[in-house]
């Protein structure tokens, strides 16, 4: 006798009959009951997706057909026949497709603390896989801390990136200057370790301190360890402003002579003056693309970036020696002066810097630097500097054109990437890309504006970061990869987080699997953390 569950959609019920839906489905998938559902050919499955339209993640064309799963993986996909599984979920009017891989995510401290580990932020957005590490910053004993991410389990998996910051941090502090020959031969040291212990690649932020400090031939050495163990080069490059071209040159000459491939963190052009730039680099990227050179980038689907207001606002000379180092400048009446008239320059029109969060007055949260300046009748740069010498603030910039953004969107070799964190509600008023990214992109951009096709979308959240990456058992809906996938509803697929109200949860996401188990089920988040630390593969040097 079969103990299949067969659920129709929709499903509605209250919390209490979800959770006793949810225990049955695990229950099932871990003990088997006594009788297991096995398809015409003999083949069982734990989960059979019934009827959907299937996307392969490849651009390819759809198709309706189902997709069985057993012990974490795809093993069938039919287009006829009868499927049974111990779990069938009606799939009829919504799309299959591969987990989405976000490769720029923040999260590698929340993704270790219990209210945020489940990562339920990006499980609705259908990830299921996250990449840390980025922008330089993140762990650098990567063995640590996929032994944390393994002992406590995670909503969804993790890849790492060397973060080149805090490696540099670490051996030789945050002071503007070289590297010695013994502090070289240690940040090597530990790139090979970190290499060996399964890091995809190196990642830097070069508008952070000390990434910014660090000389073009330092990062060349230690890219050259991380080629050898088939990494990528990651970067938030030197500048997205007037620089961008020269910053892209820097980038592709770093995989060159390090023999390695080069993605581009969040490809942008930042500032009004530099609008319309974005095209240029994409030009520049495909002509290195051309001549040879591994290239791609990914993008986040807003005109407004978000970081902390010292790398905003601040020249690099005075960050020198960290926060600490900005702290003595600040206190210098002659240096604060200097600092105060840089400032000044780079703020431009300060109603386009909104407060993320900031220590000094809770009450300034999501208010721009122009209405505080009103508020409290002080010059724009003036409240720039208090801010700074009281804690400091992280802040959005809405300083990218709409216009550039779009003509990057369907550029084939740019991925769709957040540059956000796992999260619940706060205090703050964070970028609205953390709960809205890929929603946005496939449900606005795609299906309702029709920028790119549905298929091209897909595809840039999910096969396309995992080659990029270098992920071969996952990124697509097929058999024998690992079944992280995602059910949702093409006309309900949308974003709803705004810069007022940045947590709201997307709509429309109806299943999402994470190594065969529900994470999330009817659209609510189940807790499983079936999630683990991915290691690349080990690669001879």
């Amino acid at each position: 006798m079969s103990t299949a569950i067969s659920i129709p959609l929709p499903f509605r019920g209250d919390l209490r009959h979800l959770v006793l839906v949810a225990c049955t489905l695990v229950a099932c998938v871990l003990y088997g009951g006594d009788g297991r559902a096995v398809a015409a050919d003999g083949e069982v499955h734990d989960i059979v997706l019934r009827s959907g339209t299937i996307h392969r993640g490849d651009g390819s064309e759809p198709f309706v057909g189902h997709v069985g799963i057993r012990d974490g993986k795809i093993v069938t996909i039919a287009t006829d026949g009868d499927l049974q599984g111990e779990l069938e979920i009606d799939c009829r009017g919504l799309v299959i497709a591969p987990g989405f891989i976000d490769l720029h995510n923040h999260s590698d401290q929340p993704i270790l603390k219990r209210d945020t580990r489940s990562n339920a932020n990006y499980l609705l957005q259908g990830c299921t896989t996250i990449v840390t590490g980025n922008c330089g910053g993140g762990h650098v004993d990567v063995a640590k801390y996929f032994a944390d991410l393994d002992a406590n389990g995670a909503g969804t998996h993790v890849a790492h990136l060397l973060p080149q910051g805090s490696l540099r941090r670490q051996v030789m502090g945050s002071s503007r200057r070289d590297a010695t020959a013994e502090e070289m031969a240690k940040m090597l040291e530990l790139a090979e370790r970190a290499m060996s212990d399964g890091a995809f690649g190196m990642s830097t932020g070069l508008i952070y301190v000390p990434g910014t400090f660090t000389p073009t031939e330092e990062l060349i050495a230690i890219a050259q360890v991380v080629a050898r163990h088939g990494g990528i080069y990651a970067s938030h490059i030197r500048n997205e402003g007037a620089a961008l071209l020269e910053s892209i040159d820097e980038a592709v000459r770093i995989g060159r002579e390090a023999g390695l491939p080069v993605h581009v963190s969040h490809l942008k052009a930042s500032g009004k003056s530099n609008w319309g730039s974005l095209r240029l680099a994409i030009q520049r990227i495909e002509e290195a693309r051309q001549s040879g050179t591994v290239v791609t980038a990914d993008q986040y689907p807003y005109a407004a970036s978000s970081t902390s207001m010292e790398a905003t606002l601040f020249p690099a000379w005075s960050r020198d020696g960290g926060d600490a180092g900005l702290r003595k400048r600040l206190e210098d009446p002659e240096t604060s002066a200097r600092i105060r008239e840089e400032v000044a320059k780079k703020l431009g029109d300060s109603s386009r810097i909104q407060l993320v969060s900031c220590g000094y007055d809770r009450a300034w949260i999501g208010k721009s630097i122009a209405e505080i300046a009103v508020l409290t009748e002080m010059e724009p740069a003036d409240v720039a500097m208090k801010i700074q010498r009281n804690g400091g603030a992280a802040v959005i910039n809405f300083g990218m054109s709409e216009d550039d953004m779009r003509s990057a969107m369907p550029v084939p070799w740019v991925a769709t990437a957040s540059d956000g964190g796992a999260k619940v509600p706060s205090a703050s008023r964070p970028h609205p890309r953390s709960f809205g990214t890929f929603p946005r992109k496939i449900g606005y951009y795609a299906l309702e504006e029709g920028l790119l096709p549905l298929a091209a979308a897909i595809r840039s959240c999910s096969s396309l970061p995992a080659e990029i990456l270098g992920l071969a058992d996952r990124g697509l809906v097929e058999v024998d990869l690992a079944a992280d996938l995602v059910v949702f509803d093409p006309n309900d697929f949308r974003d709803r987080a705004t810069f007022d109200e940045p947590y709201l949860p997307p709509s429309g996401m109806r299943h999402v699997l994470v190594a065969g188990q529900p994470a999330v089920f009817d659209g609510q988040v189940t807790g499983i953390l079936a999630g683990q630390a991915l290691r690349k593969p080990s690669v001879t040097p």
